[in-house]
């Protein structure tokens, strides 16, 4: 590995300033500031060693969605191994917050890929693992039958190191799990990723390519996506359902179906967990779950299929029109189980400290926040992400409604379930409601609690 296997060389900046993500310490180069808690947006990018802070959140999902499929068997039975890439890993940290934040347990059954172009990154990847091991030492060895005797990896205690373009790597063998994370768009990356999945296996990808996708750059939305956007409270939601309908039509191509997981609009980019399987029925009924959003007059919008001409000018699409999350899945996304597996026990705090990282208690405290933020609002509305909903901003029910002011979120959720009702919070910075309670239904609960409060 050029760059990234000189045993003994530490890389430029070495150990740079330490911080904490999660149960894992990170090192970032001098020159890029101390991270504030909880970040919102993109941040600068100061270098190759970057780290963004604000996708600590999507990083932590990940470790909790790849430690349910270890914990309850539904990726691959009979308790086998689980073939992991991060394809586009930079400085490694989710690939370590992967072997040092999923359960002891589970760890033998991990067989964790990392594939950077940067040797820069990667030599500051292998750095990082090797001066903060996993605290149980992984048993497992290479696999040889991957690789064979000439290969340039380089494994070191559980994590294969690979410096291969991004494409390659995924093509290399059959993973049942891929992680996607590049800078921008992920579409020139996704047929890669999509052949280099075994028959079945679990796609993640990252799009921060946000304008995009929510249309707001008509242009580049038209020429990677093949799609049109409408600039509206809808257009987190389109968003999400362009980049599923980008990898559920590419996936049919390959004779492969697609079904979401986890599917989310986190600040300032799209996160999706895919489950990916070959089937030639299913990937031909694609067209079922593909669609537009029209924008109403009775109602704030309808799913169509196929537009009239007219439908089309107040339209968004084609979008995928299907159930968003996993009902199990996403129950089990709770704040609680984020808590209990990324969070450091005051032992290890102490370890921590002795190993240079300057944190009180009050950082300690923020980071449970950002923990519990994670995973905010998941577990409580994954039953209705998984079937039919209706999705109604809050600031928006006032004009629908014609009253003068839009009530507490909390309390409009409460009077519908009591009404007999599902309705939830959905994960967003915006005050979104969903729920299977009709439109003018949630517009009568606006009405009387109005009323209720003057």
């Amino acid at each position: 590995m050029d760059g990234g296997g000189n045993d003994g060389v530490q890389p430029k900046g070495w150990p740079g300033q330490l911080w904490l993500e999660g149960r894992t310490i990170v090192h970032l180069l001098d020159e890029q500031p101390r991270p504030s808690h909880m970040p919102r947006g993109p941040a600068k990018r100061t270098g190759p060693g970057f780290l963004n802070p604000a996708m600590a959140p999507a990083r932590t999902r990940s470790v909790m969605l790849l430690n349910d499929a270890l914990q309850h068997s539904w990726l691959v039975k009979n308790e086998k191994s689980i073939r992991v890439l991060d394809a586009l890993c930079a400085t490694g940290v989710r690939i370590r917050r992967w072997r040092n934040e999923i359960p002891s347990q589970h760890q033998s059954r991990l067989r964790i890929s990392a594939n950077d172009l940067d040797a820069f990154a990667l030599q500051w990847a292998r750095e990082s693992h090797r001066t903060h091991p996993p605290s149980q030492p992984i048993e497992h060895e290479p696999e040889d039958d991957r690789y064979g005797k000439t290969s340039t990896q380089v494994f070191e205690n559980g994590l294969d190191f690979r410096q291969m373009d991004a494409r390659m790597a995924m093509l290399e063998t059959g993973y049942q799990w891929i992680d996607l994370d590049p800078f921008g768009s992920p579409v020139q990356f996704l047929d890669a990723a999509l052949q280099g999945l075994s028959r079945t296996g679990v796609l993640e990808i990252t799009a921060t390519d946000t304008a995009a996708l929510t249309g707001s750059s008509a242009s580049s939305q038209a020429r990677r996506y093949g799609a049109k956007g409408i600039v509206d409270v809808y257009a987190h939601d389109d968003a999400v359902r362009l980049l599923l309908a980008t990898v559920a039509t590419s996936a049919a191509r390959l004779d492969k179906s697609m079904t979401p997981l986890l599917a989310l609009f986190d600040g300032h980019h799209v996160r999706v967990s895919c489950l990916i399987q070959t089937s030639r029925e299913k990937a031909s009924a694609i067209g079922d779950s593909i669609g537009w959003r029209v924008r109403e007059n009775d109602v704030p919008y309808r799913f169509v299929r196929h537009p009239t001409p007219e439908q089309v000018r107040r339209a968004s699409g084609p979008l995928w029109t299907g159930p968003l999350w996993d009902k199990d899945i996403a129950e089990r996304m709770t704040e609680e189980k984020a808590l209990e597996l990324c969070q450091p026990s005051s032992d290890e705090m102490d370890s921590m400290r002795l190993s240079g990282l300057t944190w009180t208690e009050e950082d300690i405290e923020y980071s449970a926040r950002e923990l519990r933020r994670s995973v905010r609002y998941i577990a409580d509305a994954a039953d209705l992400m998984s079937r039919e909903h209706l999705l109604l901003n809050l600031d928006s029910l006032p004009k629908w409604a014609g009253v003068g002011g839009a009530p507490k979120l909390e309390t409009l959720i409460g009077g519908l379930i009591e009404a007999g009702y599902a309705a939830a919070r959905l994960p967003d910075l915006e005050p979104l409601l969903v729920t299977d309670a009709p439109f003018d239904t949630v517009l009568e609960h606006v009405r009387s609690t109005s009323k209720s409060s003057k």
